[in-house]
């Protein structure tokens, strides 16, 4: 216990303050390469369709033959 106190004495603020900067941006990083990753695409296009999951199609519906381009 007595060399806990020892180490922590020895970091000053500014010190544990950049190394909780680093653990930071370590973890930006590594969240930024996991959400823009190509192999987790269709996990993605599943999840951004989930709000929608509860709404019941109509059986009857067809998509319009023609589009409008106007605003």
């Amino acid at each position: 216990m007595a060399m806990f106190f020892e180490i922590s004495s020895g970091l000053s603020s500014g010190m544990i303050r950049g190394l909780g900067t680093v653990v930071v941006f370590v973890a930006f990083v590594g969240l930024t390469l996991w959400v823009f990753n190509g192999k987790r695409n269709p996990e993605f296009a599943e999840a951004r369709l989930l709000p929608f999951a509860d709404e019941p199609r109509p059986d009857n519906a067809q998509e319009p033959s023609t589009r409008s381009t106007r605003p």
